[in-house]
Order: C-alpha cells, then sequence, then structure tokens
C-alpha cells in the first residue's frame, strides 16, 4: 500500500480455475464502469449545474478539457499512464464532490461506484503447473476472449506446490517426479501458442538476465488494452541449485539460448513494424554450461550417463531450433496493417496478424463521443 492508501486486491481461486477467476474480476470491473458511464450521462446536467467552483489541483490536471465540462472530461479520458490516472483521479474527487449536493437513487448510486471510473488492471498470477498443465485450457479461453486481464507465470518447470513433478513447462532432459529417466520431450512454448492469436501482448523474461527488460515488458503489458501475458524464468528449489545463485542462473539461461527474451507487441502492427522483438543476443554459451550447474540435469548421468550425454544432445538441438526460429520471426517483414476497427462480439478489438500471419481480432482503444 503506498502513502495515498491504495494497493493491489488480492484473492484467491482454486488451482484449476485461476484464469476463470480473474476474468470475472475483469467483467465484474467492466459492468460497474459500464453502469458509472451510463450514470454520468443521465446525471450530466445536474452535475454540470453545480456552480462551485473545483479545488486548484483538480485544474491543474484539466479536469474539464476545453469545454470545462467535468462529465465529458471523465467519460474522454486518457489513462494510458500514470499521469493520465492520476488526473483521472482527480476528476473523480471533484465528481464526488458534487454529488454530494446531489439526491436521488441514481446519485447515490453514482457515488458508490464513482471510483470505478478510474482505471483498474487485473493480474492473474500462477505458476507452470496450472498455466502449461492443469488450467491451460482455462488460460486458452480468458487469452481468447480479448478481455483486458494480465497474465504472470512463474515459471519454475515443474509443480513445485506439490513436490517436483514434471509438467509440460518442464525441459528436455531434466529429472523430476515422473520423468526419473530425464524428460524426453522439449518443453511447451506456451509464448508462441499465445502470440498465434495476434491480439495478445506476451513477453518472455528473467530478472537476472535482464532487469530492464522485464520492467520494461510488465509495463507493456499493463498499458496494453488487451489480454496479456508474461511468463517469468522462476528458479526453484526443486533444481537443485544454490538459491543465493539463482540469478545467475537466469543468466545463464539467456545467454545459453534456453530461454530467450522477447517482447510481442500487437500494437507495433499499427505503426508499421514487426510485433516480434527478440531482446537477447546470439547465444553465447551451450546449453550444457546451463544446464550441469543444476542436479537436475546433472543426476542422470550417475545412473545413465549414456542416456543423460543423449538427451542434453538433443536437448542443445531442440534450444537451436527454437532459437532459428525465433530468429526468422524478429526478421519478418511486418504484417499486413488493419483496415478495420469493428470488435467482435464481447471485446474492443480489431484485425491483426500474428506471426504465423493469421487473422485474428487485436484490441483497440477508444473515447466516449
Amino acid at each position: 500500500m503506498n502513502r495515498d492508501g491504495r494497493g493491489p486486491a488480492w484473492s484467491n481461486s482454486l488451482f484449476e480455475d485461476n484464469a476463470e477467476f480473474g476474468l470475472g474480476m475483469r467483467l465484474t470491473l467492466d459492468k460497474q464502469q459500464e453502469y458509472a458511464r451510463e450514470l454520468l450521462r443521465r446525471l450530466h446536467t445536474r452535475i454540470s449545474a453545480d456552480s462551485m467552483q473545483p479545488p486548484v489541483d483538480v485544474e491543474q490536471f484539466g479536469v474539464g478539457g476545453a469545454e470545462g465540462d467535468l462529465v465529458t472530461a471523465i467519460l474522454n479520458a486518457d489513462q494510458d499512464d500514470e499521469a493520465g490516472i492520476a488526473a483521472q483521479r482527480a476528476r473523480v474527487r471533484e465528481l464526488k464532490r458534487r454529488l454530494q449536493g446531489l439526491e436521488g437513487p441514481e446519485a447515490s448510486d453514482q457515488l458508490r461506484l464513482a471510483d470505478g471510473l478510474v482505471r483498474r488492471n487485473v493480474w492473474i498470477v500462477g505458476g507452470d503447473g496450472w498455466a502449461y498443465d492443469i488450467g491451460y485450457g482455462g488460460l486458452d479461453h480468458v487469452l481468447a476472449s480479448g478481455r483486458n486481464v494480465n497474465v504472470l507465470v512463474l515459471d519454475t518447470e515443474v509443480y513445485s506446490n506439490t513436490g517436483g513433478q514434471s509438467s509440460k513447462a518442464t525441459s528436455l532432459a531434466a529429472v523430476a517426479k515422473f520423468a526419473a529417466g530425464g524428460k524426453r520431450t522439449p518443453k511447451k512454448d506456451l509464448g508462441r501458442i499465445a502470440m498465434q492469436y495476434g491480439y495478445v501482448y506476451v513477453a518472455q523474461v528473467a530478472m537476472g538476465a535482464n532487469d530492464a527488460q522485464t520492467v520494461r515488458a510488465l509495463l507493456e503489458a499493463e498499458s496494453f488494452d488487451g489480454p496479456s501475458l508474461v511468463i517469468a524464468y522462476s528458479h526453484c528449489i526443486a533444481h537443485g541449485i544454490d538459491m543465493a545463485k539463482g540469478m545467475e542462473q537466469q543468466k545463464n539461461a539467456a545467454l545459453s539460448g534456453y530461454w530467450p527474451l522477447y517482447r510481442f507487441d500487437p500494437r507495433l502492427v499499427d505503426q508499421g513494424k514487426n510485433p516480434f522483438q527478440l531482446d537477447s543476443r546470439a547465444p553465447k554459451i551451450p546449453f550444457s554450461d546451463y544446464a550441469l550447474a543444476e542436479n537436475r540435469y546433472r543426476m542422470l548421468r550417475q545412473t545413465s550417463p549414456d542416456e543423460a550425454d543423449r538427451l542434453m544432445a538433443a536437448a542443445q538441438d531442440a534450444v537451436d531450433e527454437r532459437w532459428a526460429l525465433y530468429e526468422r520471426l524478429a526478421k519478418a517483414e511486418p504484417p499486413p496493417q488493419r483496415h478495420s476497427d469493428a470488435p467482435p462480439e464481447g471485446s474492443a478489438s480489431s484485425s491483426a496478424a500474428g506471426p504465423a500471419g493469421g487473422a485474428s481480432d487485436a484490441p483497440k482503444k477508444g473515447a466516449e463521443r
């Protein structure tokens, strides 16, 4: 909580329905805002008739816009950044002051819902066991909805909360419960799957590798008016490492090319740019230099050294193939610019092309007229 008494409101769902639970929060906030905006229109004349002068600090935020009208300024407010949100909070403070002098059920409802006119972001936070496995169906449904929710996946590559079982996020060659002989299939590329929609902001980050890129991705995800997915490398005791060196391992994961840092921002399509931005440089160390610093990769060498070598070679091939794919995406020609702003039912979206070139729906902002 900050000095103004504001901070995140937190609630826990079941493990399996994390995404749907967060979407329910988003839908509730959207409906409250929709009703608050409707009430503003109904009360426009009465609110504007208030003869009391607004406080000085509100005028500094441009409460009334060019016409000096509070209601119009609130309805058309740009809340894309912190300055815009602060300005809207000032307007809402003035609105609540004026509502104090009005009577009737609509004025009462408006006073109760006024804070909903300020932008609120919804973050859905979970691990890879949920996002890649048990809750993937729900996650995919929520991302496909086009609604303005942010998803942060803390990817430990195992079911950390239940003892380190293998998940679809587990890397090829890693040992985990239910993969005692080393996992024989590559890690699921959750980010690339989400990119295919074309209207989902996607980023892969690692604080230990590039903290500035991590912060930038989180800020971009939150400012994006639509679904976003941020996948964060999360070192874990189940990896069999000295946890004090976790950030170093994150850096080595990126240096090896195993964990490439990237951002996919659909808004760049409207600027005639490639939405996929590869933030990592070409791999500088082999995958084994990163992997063999962890017990989950080393332990198979003690029981089955030949199999361990075979899987390690296969893992290097998987890293090389995925890196080559990402390089092609980063060098690809930008997709065609959008021609339609018509939103699909249930979301404010327009057409965009994803990295595979397919047509999808991309959220687009609009102002009250």
